[in-house]
Protein backbone atom coordinates (compact mmCIF):
# COMPACT_ATOMS: atom_id res chain seq x y z
CA UNK A 1 0.00 0.00 0.00
CA UNK A 2 1.19 3.56 -0.71
CA UNK A 3 2.66 5.32 2.36
CA UNK A 4 -0.13 7.90 2.26
CA UNK A 5 -2.70 5.11 2.22
CA UNK A 6 -1.04 3.40 5.18
CA UNK A 7 -1.11 6.65 7.16
CA UNK A 8 -4.75 7.33 6.38
CA UNK A 9 -5.78 3.77 7.17
CA UNK A 10 -3.94 3.87 10.51
CA UNK A 11 -5.56 7.21 11.30
CA UNK A 12 -8.96 5.80 10.40
CA UNK A 13 -8.48 2.86 12.75
CA UNK A 14 -7.45 5.17 15.58
CA UNK A 15 -10.48 7.33 14.89
CA UNK A 16 -12.71 4.26 14.89
CA UNK A 17 -11.58 3.51 18.42
CA UNK A 18 -12.81 6.97 19.38
CA UNK A 19 -16.09 6.57 17.53
CA UNK A 20 -18.83 4.07 18.36
CA UNK A 21 -16.93 0.97 19.42
CA UNK A 22 -15.85 -0.81 16.28
CA UNK A 23 -14.27 -4.23 16.90
CA UNK A 24 -10.85 -2.67 17.51
CA UNK A 25 -12.27 -0.85 20.50
CA UNK A 26 -14.62 -3.56 21.74
CA UNK A 27 -18.38 -3.18 22.09
CA UNK A 28 -20.00 -1.42 25.00
CA UNK A 29 -20.75 -3.67 27.98
CA UNK A 30 -19.49 -6.74 26.16
CA UNK A 31 -16.69 -9.22 26.82
CA UNK A 32 -15.06 -11.67 24.44
CA UNK A 33 -15.63 -15.34 25.08
CA UNK A 34 -12.87 -17.88 25.77
CA UNK A 35 -9.97 -18.13 23.27
CA UNK A 36 -10.81 -20.03 20.10
CA UNK A 37 -9.01 -23.34 19.46
CA UNK A 38 -6.46 -23.90 16.70
CA UNK A 39 -7.14 -26.82 14.35
CA UNK A 40 -5.41 -28.33 11.33
CA UNK A 41 -6.06 -27.05 7.82
CA UNK A 42 -7.40 -30.40 6.60
CA UNK A 43 -10.24 -31.02 7.02
CA UNK A 44 -11.65 -27.50 6.98
CA UNK A 45 -12.18 -26.13 10.51
CA UNK A 46 -15.61 -25.41 11.94
CA UNK A 47 -16.70 -21.77 11.61
CA UNK A 48 -15.90 -20.94 15.23
CA UNK A 49 -12.30 -22.18 15.02
CA UNK A 50 -9.02 -20.71 13.91
CA UNK A 51 -7.67 -21.64 10.48
CA UNK A 52 -3.89 -22.09 10.47
CA UNK A 53 -2.57 -21.49 6.97
CA UNK A 54 0.70 -23.18 5.91
CA UNK A 55 2.74 -19.99 6.24
CA UNK A 56 1.92 -20.01 9.95
CA UNK A 57 -0.33 -16.95 10.10
CA UNK A 58 -3.49 -17.93 12.02
CA UNK A 59 -6.79 -16.60 10.73
CA UNK A 60 -9.39 -16.38 13.50
CA UNK A 61 -13.07 -15.54 13.35
CA UNK A 62 -13.75 -11.77 13.53
CA UNK A 63 -10.24 -10.95 12.36
CA UNK A 64 -9.40 -7.92 10.20
CA UNK A 65 -8.09 -9.31 6.89
CA UNK A 66 -8.58 -6.20 4.77
CA UNK A 67 -5.91 -5.97 2.09
CA UNK A 68 -4.29 -9.31 2.97
CA UNK A 69 -3.25 -11.66 0.16
CA UNK A 70 -4.06 -15.35 0.62
CA UNK A 71 -4.20 -16.14 -3.10
CA UNK A 72 -1.10 -18.38 -3.11
CA UNK A 73 -2.13 -20.41 -0.06
CA UNK A 74 -3.19 -24.01 -0.54
CA UNK A 75 -6.26 -23.76 1.66
CA UNK A 76 -9.93 -22.89 1.26
CA UNK A 77 -11.91 -20.64 3.59
CA UNK A 78 -15.25 -21.99 4.75
CA UNK A 79 -18.18 -19.60 4.17
CA UNK A 80 -19.13 -19.70 7.84
CA UNK A 81 -15.64 -18.42 8.69
CA UNK A 82 -15.69 -15.78 5.94
CA UNK A 83 -18.97 -14.43 7.33
CA UNK A 84 -17.18 -13.59 10.58
CA UNK A 85 -14.23 -11.72 9.03
CA UNK A 86 -13.60 -8.04 8.33
CA UNK A 87 -12.54 -7.86 4.68
CA UNK A 88 -12.73 -5.57 1.66
CA UNK A 89 -12.25 -5.51 -2.09
CA UNK A 90 -8.47 -5.62 -1.64
CA UNK A 91 -8.49 -8.94 0.22
CA UNK A 92 -7.15 -11.72 -2.01
CA UNK A 93 -8.56 -15.19 -1.48
CA UNK A 94 -7.31 -18.69 -2.38
CA UNK A 95 -9.15 -20.84 -4.92
CA UNK A 96 -12.92 -20.63 -4.88
CA UNK A 97 -12.93 -18.73 -1.58
CA UNK A 98 -12.99 -15.50 -3.56
CA UNK A 99 -16.38 -16.36 -5.04
CA UNK A 100 -17.70 -17.21 -1.60
CA UNK A 101 -16.38 -13.95 -0.16
CA UNK A 102 -18.02 -11.98 -2.98
CA UNK A 103 -21.34 -13.67 -2.24
CA UNK A 104 -20.99 -12.76 1.42
CA UNK A 105 -20.12 -9.18 0.47
CA UNK A 106 -23.26 -8.93 -1.67
CA UNK A 107 -25.44 -10.48 1.03
CA UNK A 108 -24.14 -7.96 3.55
CA UNK A 109 -25.36 -5.06 1.41
CA UNK A 110 -28.94 -5.96 2.27
CA UNK A 111 -30.11 -3.90 5.28
CA UNK A 112 -32.45 -6.78 6.11
CA UNK A 113 -35.55 -6.73 8.34
CA UNK A 114 -37.82 -6.04 5.37
CA UNK A 115 -36.15 -2.77 4.34
CA UNK A 116 -35.81 -3.69 0.66
CA UNK A 117 -39.46 -4.66 0.42
CA UNK A 118 -40.32 -1.16 1.66
CA UNK A 119 -38.03 0.34 -0.97
CA UNK A 120 -39.89 -1.63 -3.62
CA UNK A 121 -43.07 0.10 -2.41
CA UNK A 122 -41.44 3.50 -2.95
CA UNK A 123 -40.75 4.06 0.75
CA UNK A 124 -37.14 5.21 0.59
CA UNK A 125 -37.04 8.33 2.74
CA UNK A 126 -37.64 10.47 -0.33
CA UNK A 127 -38.00 14.15 0.48
CA UNK A 128 -36.59 13.76 4.00
CA UNK A 129 -33.49 15.67 5.09
CA UNK A 130 -31.07 13.89 7.41
CA UNK A 131 -27.58 14.70 8.67
CA UNK A 132 -24.40 12.93 9.72
CA UNK A 133 -21.50 14.12 11.86
CA UNK A 134 -18.53 11.84 11.24
CA UNK A 135 -15.07 11.62 9.73
CA UNK A 136 -14.16 13.06 6.34
CA UNK A 137 -15.18 11.41 3.09
CA UNK A 138 -15.12 11.84 -0.67
CA UNK A 139 -18.55 12.52 -2.11
CA UNK A 140 -18.40 10.55 -5.36
CA UNK A 141 -18.89 6.94 -4.26
CA UNK A 142 -21.79 5.41 -6.29
CA UNK A 143 -23.61 4.51 -3.07
CA UNK A 144 -24.25 8.16 -2.19
CA UNK A 145 -23.14 10.21 -5.20
CA UNK A 146 -25.51 13.15 -5.66
CA UNK A 147 -27.25 12.59 -2.32
CA UNK A 148 -25.12 14.91 -0.20
CA UNK A 149 -26.81 18.31 -0.24
CA UNK A 150 -24.01 20.05 1.64
CA UNK A 151 -20.63 18.90 2.88
CA UNK A 152 -18.85 20.90 5.58
CA UNK A 153 -15.48 20.12 7.17
CA UNK A 154 -14.91 21.36 10.71
CA UNK A 155 -11.32 20.82 11.76
CA UNK A 156 -10.24 17.51 10.20
CA UNK A 157 -7.38 19.22 8.31
CA UNK A 158 -7.31 16.23 5.98
CA UNK A 159 -6.37 16.54 2.28
CA UNK A 160 -9.25 17.25 -0.05
CA UNK A 161 -8.44 14.09 -2.03
CA UNK A 162 -8.44 11.80 1.01
CA UNK A 163 -11.17 9.89 2.79
CA UNK A 164 -11.56 7.89 5.98
CA UNK A 165 -12.77 4.36 6.66
CA UNK A 166 -15.61 5.47 8.94
CA UNK A 167 -17.23 8.28 6.95
CA UNK A 168 -18.09 6.40 3.75
CA UNK A 169 -19.41 3.50 5.81
CA UNK A 170 -21.93 5.45 7.87
CA UNK A 171 -23.04 7.53 4.88
CA UNK A 172 -23.71 4.41 2.83
CA UNK A 173 -25.53 2.67 5.67
CA UNK A 174 -27.91 5.62 5.90
CA UNK A 175 -28.49 6.78 2.31
CA UNK A 176 -26.58 4.18 0.25
CA UNK A 177 -28.22 3.11 -2.98
CA UNK A 178 -27.85 -0.60 -2.24
CA UNK A 179 -26.69 -0.63 1.40
CA UNK A 180 -28.73 2.14 3.03
CA UNK A 181 -31.99 2.10 4.93
CA UNK A 182 -33.09 5.40 3.38
CA UNK A 183 -31.59 5.69 -0.13
CA UNK A 184 -34.05 8.43 -1.08
CA UNK A 185 -33.14 10.81 1.73
CA UNK A 186 -31.07 13.97 1.29
CA UNK A 187 -27.92 14.14 3.38
CA UNK A 188 -26.21 17.06 5.12
CA UNK A 189 -22.72 15.88 6.06
CA UNK A 190 -20.40 17.55 8.56
CA UNK A 191 -16.89 16.11 8.86
CA UNK A 192 -15.27 16.31 12.30
CA UNK A 193 -12.00 14.86 13.68
CA UNK A 194 -12.87 12.19 16.25
CA UNK A 195 -9.16 11.34 16.54
CA UNK A 196 -8.49 14.58 18.45
CA UNK A 197 -10.71 13.33 21.31
CA UNK A 198 -12.03 16.90 21.50
CA UNK A 199 -15.83 17.12 21.67
CA UNK A 200 -15.71 20.81 20.72
CA UNK A 201 -15.49 19.86 17.04
CA UNK A 202 -18.61 17.71 17.30
CA UNK A 203 -20.41 20.47 19.19
CA UNK A 204 -19.52 22.99 16.49
CA UNK A 205 -20.68 20.54 13.83
CA UNK A 206 -24.05 20.19 15.53
CA UNK A 207 -24.31 23.95 16.01
CA UNK A 208 -23.75 24.33 12.26
CA UNK A 209 -26.61 21.91 11.58
CA UNK A 210 -28.89 23.85 13.95
CA UNK A 211 -28.02 27.15 12.24
CA UNK A 212 -28.45 25.66 8.78
CA UNK A 213 -31.80 24.20 9.78
CA UNK A 214 -33.06 27.61 10.80
CA UNK A 215 -32.51 28.75 7.20
CA UNK A 216 -34.40 25.86 5.64
CA UNK A 217 -38.07 26.35 4.75
CA UNK A 218 -40.83 24.35 6.38
CA UNK A 219 -41.05 20.91 4.84
CA UNK A 220 -37.30 20.77 4.27
CA UNK A 221 -36.02 20.75 7.83
CA UNK A 222 -33.32 18.32 8.95
CA UNK A 223 -35.17 15.68 10.98
CA UNK A 224 -32.44 13.49 12.45
CA UNK A 225 -28.67 13.62 12.96
CA UNK A 226 -26.69 10.37 13.00
CA UNK A 227 -23.61 10.62 15.24
CA UNK A 228 -21.58 7.42 15.49
CA UNK A 229 -19.55 8.71 18.41
CA UNK A 230 -19.86 9.35 22.15
CA UNK A 231 -18.62 12.92 22.68
CA UNK A 232 -19.70 13.03 26.34
CA UNK A 233 -20.98 11.01 29.26
CA UNK A 234 -19.66 8.03 31.25
CA UNK A 235 -16.98 6.06 29.42
CA UNK A 236 -16.53 8.62 26.64
CA UNK A 237 -13.17 8.46 24.85
CA UNK A 238 -13.42 12.22 24.25
CA UNK A 239 -11.28 13.91 26.90
CA UNK A 240 -11.97 17.59 26.19
CA UNK A 241 -14.99 19.90 26.06
CA UNK A 242 -17.63 17.27 26.79
CA UNK A 243 -20.01 19.92 28.16
CA UNK A 244 -19.97 21.62 24.77
CA UNK A 245 -21.51 18.53 23.22
CA UNK A 246 -24.17 18.32 25.94
CA UNK A 247 -25.17 21.92 25.34
CA UNK A 248 -25.34 21.49 21.56
CA UNK A 249 -27.28 18.25 21.92
CA UNK A 250 -29.89 19.79 24.20
CA UNK A 251 -30.26 22.79 21.93
CA UNK A 252 -30.75 20.64 18.85
CA UNK A 253 -33.39 18.51 20.55
CA UNK A 254 -35.18 21.65 21.75
CA UNK A 255 -35.20 22.87 18.14
CA UNK A 256 -36.95 19.68 17.04
CA UNK A 257 -33.88 17.94 15.59
CA UNK A 258 -33.46 14.37 16.81
CA UNK A 259 -29.84 13.49 17.59
CA UNK A 260 -28.86 9.82 17.76
CA UNK A 261 -25.46 9.27 19.34
CA UNK A 262 -23.55 6.59 21.25
CA UNK A 263 -23.38 8.30 24.62
CA UNK A 264 -24.59 6.48 27.70
CA UNK A 265 -26.40 9.68 28.68
CA UNK A 266 -28.52 10.13 25.56
CA UNK A 267 -28.08 6.98 23.50
CA UNK A 268 -31.13 4.85 22.73
CA UNK A 269 -29.60 2.48 20.15
CA UNK A 270 -28.00 -0.91 20.79
CA UNK A 271 -26.58 -3.47 18.38
CA UNK A 272 -27.89 -6.78 17.07
CA UNK A 273 -26.86 -9.12 14.28
CA UNK A 274 -28.90 -11.26 11.95
CA UNK A 275 -28.43 -14.54 10.15
CA UNK A 276 -27.31 -13.84 6.57
CA UNK A 277 -29.45 -16.81 5.52
CA UNK A 278 -32.57 -15.24 7.09
CA UNK A 279 -31.92 -11.48 7.37
CA UNK A 280 -35.54 -10.36 7.09
CA UNK A 281 -36.76 -11.80 10.38
CA UNK A 282 -36.54 -9.12 13.09
CA UNK A 283 -37.16 -11.67 15.84
CA UNK A 284 -33.97 -13.48 14.81
CA UNK A 285 -31.71 -10.43 15.08
CA UNK A 286 -29.63 -11.41 18.11
CA UNK A 287 -28.72 -8.61 20.56
CA UNK A 288 -25.06 -7.77 20.88
CA UNK A 289 -22.11 -8.80 18.75
CA UNK A 290 -21.33 -12.25 17.33
CA UNK A 291 -18.59 -14.06 19.22
CA UNK A 292 -18.93 -11.90 22.31
CA UNK A 293 -20.88 -11.82 25.50
CA UNK A 294 -23.60 -9.25 25.98
CA UNK A 295 -25.38 -7.44 28.79
CA UNK A 296 -28.91 -6.35 27.93
CA UNK A 297 -29.46 -2.59 28.16
CA UNK A 298 -33.14 -1.99 29.00
CA UNK A 299 -35.00 0.73 27.14
CA UNK A 300 -32.89 0.71 23.98
CA UNK A 301 -33.76 -0.29 20.44
CA UNK A 302 -31.48 -2.86 18.80
CA UNK A 303 -30.51 -2.51 15.14
CA UNK A 304 -28.19 -4.50 12.84
CA UNK A 305 -24.51 -3.62 13.13
CA UNK A 306 -22.67 -6.83 12.25
CA UNK A 307 -22.55 -8.84 9.03
CA UNK A 308 -23.01 -5.63 7.05
CA UNK A 309 -21.36 -4.32 3.91
CA UNK A 310 -20.65 -0.61 3.50
CA UNK A 311 -18.95 1.75 1.08
CA UNK A 312 -15.20 2.25 1.07
CA UNK A 313 -13.15 4.89 -0.75
CA UNK A 314 -9.70 6.13 0.27
CA UNK A 315 -8.66 7.79 -3.01
CA UNK A 316 -10.77 9.61 -5.62
CA UNK A 317 -12.47 7.25 -8.02
CA UNK A 318 -11.28 4.07 -6.30
CA UNK A 319 -14.63 2.68 -5.19
CA UNK A 320 -14.85 -0.40 -3.04
CA UNK A 321 -16.75 -2.00 -0.19
CA UNK A 322 -15.90 -3.46 3.20
CA UNK A 323 -17.71 -6.25 4.99
CA UNK A 324 -17.66 -6.37 8.79
CA UNK A 325 -18.50 -9.72 10.32
CA UNK A 326 -18.44 -8.05 13.71
CA UNK A 327 -19.38 -4.40 13.38
CA UNK A 328 -19.68 -1.79 16.10
CA UNK A 329 -22.51 0.36 17.34
CA UNK A 330 -21.37 2.88 14.73
CA UNK A 331 -23.22 0.90 12.07
CA UNK A 332 -26.49 0.68 14.04
CA UNK A 333 -26.91 4.45 14.52
CA UNK A 334 -27.36 5.34 10.79
CA UNK A 335 -29.57 2.28 10.37
CA UNK A 336 -32.07 3.65 12.89
CA UNK A 337 -31.80 7.18 11.46
CA UNK A 338 -32.73 5.79 8.05
CA UNK A 339 -35.72 3.86 9.36
CA UNK A 340 -37.00 7.07 10.95
CA UNK A 341 -36.59 8.81 7.59
CA UNK A 342 -38.91 6.21 6.06
CA UNK A 343 -41.51 7.18 8.63
CA UNK A 344 -41.15 10.88 7.95
CA UNK A 345 -41.67 10.30 4.24
CA UNK A 346 -45.11 8.89 5.09
CA UNK A 347 -46.04 11.25 7.93
CA UNK A 348 -43.88 14.40 7.77
CA UNK A 349 -46.00 16.17 10.40
CA UNK A 350 -45.03 13.81 13.21
CA UNK A 351 -42.41 15.11 15.64
CA UNK A 352 -39.49 12.98 16.74
CA UNK A 353 -41.07 12.12 20.06
CA UNK A 354 -43.99 10.44 18.34
CA UNK A 355 -41.71 8.75 15.80
CA UNK A 356 -39.62 7.25 18.60
CA UNK A 357 -42.75 6.09 20.39
CA UNK A 358 -43.73 4.22 17.24
CA UNK A 359 -40.24 2.75 16.80
CA UNK A 360 -40.42 1.25 20.28
CA UNK A 361 -44.09 0.26 20.07
CA UNK A 362 -43.50 -1.58 16.79
CA UNK A 363 -40.33 -3.40 17.89
CA UNK A 364 -40.06 -7.16 17.94
CA UNK A 365 -39.60 -8.33 21.52
CA UNK A 366 -37.27 -11.23 22.29
CA UNK A 367 -37.79 -13.55 25.29
CA UNK A 368 -35.10 -11.69 27.25
CA UNK A 369 -36.96 -8.41 26.73
CA UNK A 370 -34.63 -7.01 24.06
CA UNK A 371 -36.41 -4.77 21.54
CA UNK A 372 -35.40 -5.30 17.91
CA UNK A 373 -36.25 -2.61 15.38
CA UNK A 374 -38.98 -3.83 13.02
CA UNK A 375 -39.20 -1.51 10.00
CA UNK A 376 -42.22 -3.25 8.44
CA UNK A 377 -44.38 -2.97 11.55
CA UNK A 378 -43.07 0.55 12.20
CA UNK A 379 -44.09 1.75 8.74
CA UNK A 380 -47.53 0.20 9.13
CA UNK A 381 -48.03 1.96 12.48
CA UNK A 382 -46.89 5.26 10.97
CA UNK A 383 -49.42 4.83 8.18
CA UNK A 384 -52.16 4.34 10.77
CA UNK A 385 -51.33 7.70 12.33
CA UNK A 386 -53.39 9.39 9.61
CA UNK A 387 -56.48 7.70 11.08
CA UNK A 388 -55.93 9.07 14.58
Amino acid sequence: MHKKGIFLTTLALLAAMLACNLPAAGPRLATRTAPLPTVSVTPLPPPTATIAIPEGVPIEPYQDVRGLDFSTYAVEFDRALIETLWFNGSTRWPGSSGQVAQAVMEAGKNPGLGIRSLHEQGITGAGVNVAIIDQNLLQDHPEYRGKIVEYIDIGTNMPADASSMHGPAVASLLVGETTGTAPGARLYYVAAPSWTADAQYYAEALEWIIARNEQLPEGQKIRVVSVSAAPSGPGTPFTKNNAAWDQAYERAMAEGILVLDCTETYGIVSACYYDLADPENAARCIPGWPGRGYNLIPGEIHAPSSRRTSAEEYSPGVYSYQYTGEGGLSWAIPYVAGVLALGWQIQPDLDYNRMLELVFASAATRPDGALIIDPLTFVEMVRQESDR
